[in-house]
């Protein structure tokens, strides 16, 4: 006789609360819960990204790059997760400074490849730019999530930096993949200026 499958509901959080890896319980609501929860959002639309990814060599770095960025993401979210001296605190691997260095050097790996920046782009160009521009925007609520959580409970300074990073690891992606696809990036056309009367 098999045993009976687990349920993947739990009804624990019916009444809008939710549990830190530290036991604590605190409102799905809660800056904490803001915080990790967009950087699980973007971690999909990494995921999300990748699916757009062919086999195709030119686009190799680019599936490289975030492969190891969707580990360091997980990784972040469990870290903001777990409040610093919780119980787990042993569990969990904090971002730290080599992951800051770690990503600048994927950036410089893939801005190298990338034409000098002379305009402000649009969001756009290939659809694999296009989806990487949406995951750089949604770094960027991450970021702001988390600098907001900042002003209630302590972040580790190496974190902030890294979401930092990722933003723009994220633009140096999209101008890649479209320069590796033939597509120009689309750029901004200021409108000029009335002249005054």
């Amino acid at each position: 006789m098999t045993e009976p499958r687990s349920r993947l509901y739990t009804r624990t959080g019916d009444d809008g609360s939710t549990g830190l890896f530290s036991g604590t319980r605190v409102g799905k609501d809660h800056p904490r819960i803001a915080a990790y929860g967009t950087v699980d959002e973007l971690n999909a639309c990494v995921g999300w990204v990748r699916a757009a990814l062919v086999a195709d060599p030119r686009v190799a770095l680019i599936e490289r790059v975030l492969a190891a960025l969707q580990d360091r993401l997980f990784e972040l979210g469990a870290d903001l997760a777990t409040p610093p001296g919780s119980k787990f605190e042993d569990r969990v691997s904090r971002i730290n400074e080599a992951d800051v260095v770690e990503s600048e050097g994927w950036i410089d790996e893939v801005d190298a490849g990338n034409e000098p920046l002379r305009t402000f782009v649009l969001p756009g160009g290939s659809e694999l730019a296009a989806r990487l521009h949406v995951a750089r925007t949604v770094c960027r609520r991450a970021e702001r999530e988390m600098v907001a959580l900042t002003h209630h409970e302590p972040v580790g300074d190496a974190a902030v930096r890294f979401i930092n990073r990722v933003s723009d690891l994220l633009f140096a992606l999209a101008r890649r993949a479209n320069r590796e696809l033939g597509v120009p990036d689309v750029p901004w056309t200021a409108r000029s200026k009335p002249e005054s009367t």
